[in-house]
């Protein structure tokens, strides 16, 4: 009985530990999640330039609007552990642990300071209030960054097949959230890529953000887990061609969505057509 005692005496106090005699510090589940936190990046296998047999570059289109996407997207604020990509992102460059590059190319150019990324997405509206003596003064209202406006983002990849592993593979290279502009009266008025950032350079802070499973809760997947798996649905918008052209820029409508699954097409032929079955 004094065993039994003694173990009903150490799980008391293992419960009483984990709350504070004011109500905080409270455990918010059935453990201390430590898995994420601890996540390291799968280092990209090392490449020559010898082994590259063929490559193509291209650039594709993610709708976060799609149900696939929608663990990037959501939440569109932040709630428990879950952040989305575009908090993520948004953050971390911000905080300057990841570095933003200018949008009028994507071969990462031009770097962009703090202020430049908090000028282009943030907006500073005036206001006349009258203040205590009866005068109408202006007074400067800044409209934070909306998260939720970035329904789409843009990927820059490379497709090559690896002659010494015998594997066609594909390598991020960068990433833009591109987001939606309104006007005054709030109308639509078209997009706006923020800036782009270098895929390489964001995968260490990926691969500690857990994201949502709908099967099953205790599997936290990461990021990472969903850009390096490839959990995603896209779209070719451009590829690398003479002209340095995108497919809307020769084809419209019904065309444009056929030009880019041809592309898809072509390279899952290349792959095919390497083996003899």
């Amino acid at each position: 009985m004094k065993a039994k005692n003694l173990i009903y005496l150490f799980v008391l106090i293992g419960t009483l530990s984990s709350v504070s005699v004011k109500g905080q510090n409270v455990l918010d589940g059935v453990y201390v999640p430590e898995h994420a936190p601890s996540r390291q990046v799968i280092s990209f296998t090392p490449l020559r330039e010898a082994d590259v047999m063929w490559l193509k570059r291209i650039w594709r289109i993610i709708d976060l609007r799609e149900k696939i996407n929608h663990p990037l997207y959501f939440p569109v604020e932040e709630i428990m552990d879950r952040r989305s990509l575009t908090q993520v992102i948004y953050q971390a460059v911000i905080e300057g642990t990841i570095t933003p590059y200018g949008t009028l190319d994507d071969e990462f150019t031009i770097q962009l300071s703090k202020a430049e990324v908090e000028q282009s997405t943030t907006k500073v509206d005036t206001e006349y209030i009258e203040n205590e003596f009866g005068d109408v003064e202006p007074v400067a209202i800044k409209e934070e960054f909306m998260p939720g406006n970035v329904k789409r983002y843009r990927l820059k990849e490379e497709w090559f097949f690896d002659n010494q592993k015998s594997v066609l593979e594909p390598r991020i290279i960068g990433i833009c959230p591109v987001s939606e502009k309104f006007d005054e009266n709030g109308d639509y008025k078209g997009e706006l890529p923020l800036f782009w950032i270098y895929y390489p350079e964001a995968r260490e802070i990926f691969s500690k953000e857990p994201v949502y499973n709908m099967h099953n809760d205790a599997e936290r997947r990461t990021l990472e887990d969903i850009i390096w798996k490839r959990m995603f649905s896209s779209y070719v918008y451009k590829e690398t061609n003479v002209y340095d052209r995108q497919i809307q820029d020769y084809k419209i409508d019904l065309d444009l969505l056929l030009e880019s699954q041809q592309i898809e097409d072509k390279m899952f032929n290349f792959e095919q057509d390497l083996w003899e079955y």
